[in-house]
C-alpha cells in the first residue's frame, strides 16, 4: 500500500495529484464547499481565546489549498495579524498549488510537521482534514479463533502469517466474530504521531476524517473497510490490488486507536463528534445553509458525510 500510494515515480499521490473533484477519483468535504473551512476557523478562534500563548496555526496536507483559503478568509484580517499560519506539505506540486491560492497571506511552508513545530517552539493549533485515511495500513484477519496478518506476494496472492503487534490495537481485544473478520491497523499513522509528538508542547489538534470507534467501525463489515476509488467507483476485495498507482487506496480511521495512542503520548482527548455536530456547534445557522445549498446539505447529511466523518480534538500542554 505504501508503494502503491507514495512511490516517487509510480505512486498514486505522485502521479495523480489532480485526481480530486468532480472529474477525478474522489471529492473531499473541503473541495465541495467552503463551509467546513468556516467551521474550522470558528474552532480556531475559540482555541486562540482559550490559550493566548499559542499563536501558530498549522494545517497538514492541505491539498490544493482550498481549505486553507476558506479558513484564512473566515479568520478575518484582524485575527490573521495576530497569528502565524503554517502549512505542512511534502508534495512540490501541491505546494505550488497552495502558494497560488494563499501565498499572499504570508503563509509559511514546511515539508515535515516536526520542522514546523520546532519553528514555533512547540506551541501550535493543528488541524487536518482527510489526512489519516491516506496513510497505509496493515490488514489483519480473525479466523479459526486467531488473529493473522494478510501478506501479499508479487503475484498478488494472499497469505496469512502470524500477527506481530508493535503497539496496542483496539481490535486485538475483540473476539466477537463466529466467522472471518478483517480489520486494519494504522501502524503508519502511529509511527507518524510518534515522530513529531516530542516537538508538540502546547496547543490543540483537530482531526477530521471518515471512520468510527471500535467495534462500531466494523459493524456488518466482515471484509473490513479497505477499499479503492477509481473515477468515483468504489472497488473492494481483490480489486484493491489492481490498477496499482492509478487508483486511490483508503481505509476508515479507527478513532479508538487514535485516542488510545494519543493518551500514551501524553495528550488529553477532548471532544469526539460527528462532522454534522461539529458544523452545528460552530455554525449556528447550519440548517438554513443546508436548505439553501446542496453542497452544505451533502457535508452535513446525517445519513451520509455528516455522520460518516468524525471530528476529534486532542490537546497537550499545561492547560490541556
Amino acid at each position: 500500500m505504501e508503494r502503491a500510494l507514495f512511490d516517487p515515480k509510480s505512486g498514486y499521490y505522485s502521479r495523480r495529484i489532480g485526481a480530486i473533484g468532480r472529474h477525478g477519483d474522489f471529492s473531499t468535504s473541503a473541495s465541495v464547499d467552503g463551509t467546513l473551512g468556516e467551521a474550522i476557523a470558528a474552532w480556531l478562534k475559540t482555541e486562540l481565546k482559550r490559550d493566548k500563548t499559542v499563536r501558530t496555526v498549522i494545517e497538514i496536507g492541505g491539498g490544493d489549498g482550498s481549505l486553507a483559503m476558506a479558513v484564512l478568509t473566515k479568520l478575518g484580517w484582524w485575527q490573521r495579524r495576530s497569528v502565524r499560519f503554517v502549512m505542512v506539505e511534502r508534495s512540490p506540486v501541491l505546494r505550488e498549488q497552495q502558494e497560488a491560492k494563499v501565498g499572499a497571506y504570508g503563509v509559511r511552508w514546511f515539508a515535515e510537521l516536526s520542522e514546523a513545530l520546532r519553528a514555533c517552539e512547540g506551541k501550535a493549533l493543528i488541524y487536518h482534514n482527510e489526512l489519516l485515511d491516506a496513510f497505509p495500513v496493515r490488514l489483519v484477519q480473525w479466523s479459526e479463533q486467531v488473529w493473522s496478518e494478510v501478506h501479499l506476494d508479487e503475484a498478488q496472492h494472499e497469505a496469512l502469517l502470524p500477527l506481530k503487534l508493535e503497539a496496542e490495537a483496539s481490535f486485538s481485544a475483540l473476539k466477537p466474530w463466529k466467522g472471518t473478520q478483517r480489520c486494519e491497523l494504522g501502524q503508519a499513522a502511529l509511527n507518524w504521531m510518534r515522530d513529531w509528538s516530542p516537538y508538540w508542547k502546547r496547543g490543540a489538534m483537530l482531526t477530521l476524517d471518515y471512520g468510527d470507534v471500535c467495534p462500531q467501525l466494523y459493524h456488518r463489515k466482515p471484509t473490513g473497510t479497505l477499499r479503492a476509488y477509481l473515477m468515483h467507483q468504489v472497488l473492494t476485495g481483490r480489486d484493491v490490488y489492481q490498477n496499482v498507482g492509478r487508483q486511490d487506496l483508503t481505509a476508515d480511521v479507527n478513532f479508538t486507536d487514535l485516542m488510545n495512542w494519543g493518551s500514551q503520548l501524553g495528550w488529553e482527548n477532548g471532544s469526539l463528534e460527528t462532522q454534522r455536530e461539529f458544523l452545528q456547534n460552530h455554525l449556528p445557522d447550519l440548517a438554513k445553509r443546508a436548505a439553501r445549498s446542496a453542497a452544505v446539505a451533502f457535508i452535513a447529511d446525517s445519513n451520509g458525510a455528516g455522520e460518516a466523518f468524525k471530528a476529534l480534538v486532542q490537546r497537550t500542554g499545561a492547560d490541556a
